[in-house]
């Protein structure tokens, strides 16, 4: 039988390091009682991979050991989790392994699913498609911007939830700006292919893209999506929504973001949903059958936006509602919905978007965030990487 532990975390990426970073920080009581599982060697900052797409930053920045980042006191399982048994209190793994605990958290992430677009597995990283969705990719996408002379640029966004809402259109910005720069401008075409409705879900950032939209003469389409690409033709095909009627698109450059989807391993268990994501209380974050059960993060169905900010605010609520329930106490600690999504509209400008369930701004700088400002971007370039390695990570923000 596997080692007992109090506090067992589902996931290594931003949420699960972040929770047990809080945990140890706030009692060495925990130490050596929680346990993180995570399989991969690598952990990721990615909200730098569209700037590492834009030719700003280094792919190399991105990325640390998984070992490097595991908060001490805290064991690593390296392996792969394929099922839950929460009437047990049991974790089941691929290596054969049962971890039993008394408190679950899961912070498991969001699967990209590559093969849900036809034919984007086959040219993904040639003929001019991209994504900054995944570290093997993302310097391509700046080989592809740098060396465009003419044609269709297309950006896409899915019909899925997707982490990060703002990356597939922040690269769009850029893009169009270094078009600028190298003079190929005017023998572009910047198209927008979005499943959603809107630039933005919240109007007063929705009004103010509106407009960065119209200055840079980028021509959106939404209620579409991409079904399929035909690298070789230089073809994406695109689906309305709305009619079903499919539309055939040339292009010399298509950035992609792929359709994602709530790990299968949480899907198809009994702590999921219908949809297939963790079923959490939205205010508490504690499961809503099983109350030693904890989620968060972009494996949870939270109503707002899949972002490591988000995360920030979650972190905390999940520790001390846990601390609480051990010492059988009302989970007094809430959660509002709050994410962030800096959204990058060129290389020296950056709308910092904060809102909270309700779509309302909840800004944190003392003016008004829908403007453009350099010196928010450069508050993501160099600032928040920082905070994430230095801060979030260490349990300390």
């Amino acid at each position: 039988m596997s080692k007992h532990y109090q506090v067992l975390i589902v996931g290594g990426g931003t949420a699960g390091i972040t929770v047990a970073a809080q945990l140890l920080h706030y009692s060495k009581h925990f130490k050596h009682k929680i346990a993180i599982i995570e399989p991969a060697e690598e952990h990721y900052y990615q909200p730098l991979w569209t700037l590492v797409g834009a030719g700003v930053s280094k792919i190399e920045a991105t990325k640390r050991s998984m070992e490097s980042v595991i908060p001490e006191g805290a064991d690593w399982i390296q392996e792969k989790v394929i099922s839950f048994d929460p009437k047990n209190n049991n974790v089941y793994t691929k290596e054969g392994n049962h971890i039993p605990y008394d408190y679950l958290v899961v912070a498991a992430g969001i699967d990209i699913n590559w093969q849900a677009i036809k034919g984007l597995p086959e040219t993904l990283g040639k003929n001019g498609v991209c994504s900054n969705y995944a570290f093997e990719h993302a310097p391509y996408t700046w080989e592809v911007i740098r060396n465009f002379t003419s044609g269709n640029a297309i950006f896409t966004h899915p019909n899925s939830p997707v982490k990060c809402g703002g990356a597939p259109q922040k690269i769009m910005y850029l893009a169009e700006e270094s078009f600028q720069k190298t003079g190929v401008r005017d023998k572009a075409n910047v198209l927008f292919y979005s499943a959603n409705p809107a630039i933005f879900d919240v109007k007063k950032y929705r009004n103010a893209l509106e407009k960065v939209i119209d200055r840079k003469q980028i021509q959106p389409h939404f209620r579409h999506h991409l079904i399929e690409v035909r690298g070789e033709e230089k073809v994406a095909i695109f689906e309305s929504l709305e009619t079903g009627e499919q539309q055939n698109v040339s292009f010399s450059m298509l950035h992609v973001t792929p359709p994602m989807q709530a790990p299968s391993f949480i899907k198809d268990s009994p702590i999921a949903d219908d949809g297939g994501w963790v079923n959490v209380h939205p205010y508490t974050l504690q499961h809503t059958q099983y109350a030693n059960i904890f989620g968060i993060g972009d494996c949870s169905n939270l109503p707002t936006s899949k972002t490591g900010a988000a995360i920030r605010k979650q972190a905390p609520v999940v520790v001390q509602n846990i601390i609480s329930s051990i010492k059988e106490k009302p989970l007094a600690a809430t959660y509002d919905g709050y994410s962030s999504c800096p959204l990058v509209t060129g290389y020296n400008s950056l709308i910092l978007a904060e809102f909270d369930y309700n779509k309302n701004p909840q800004e944190s700088m003392p003016f008004n965030q829908a403007v453009e400002r350099k010196s928010m971007y450069l508050f993501k370039k160099d600032f928040l990487p920082i905070m994430y390695w230095d801060g979030m990570l260490k349990g300390i923000m």
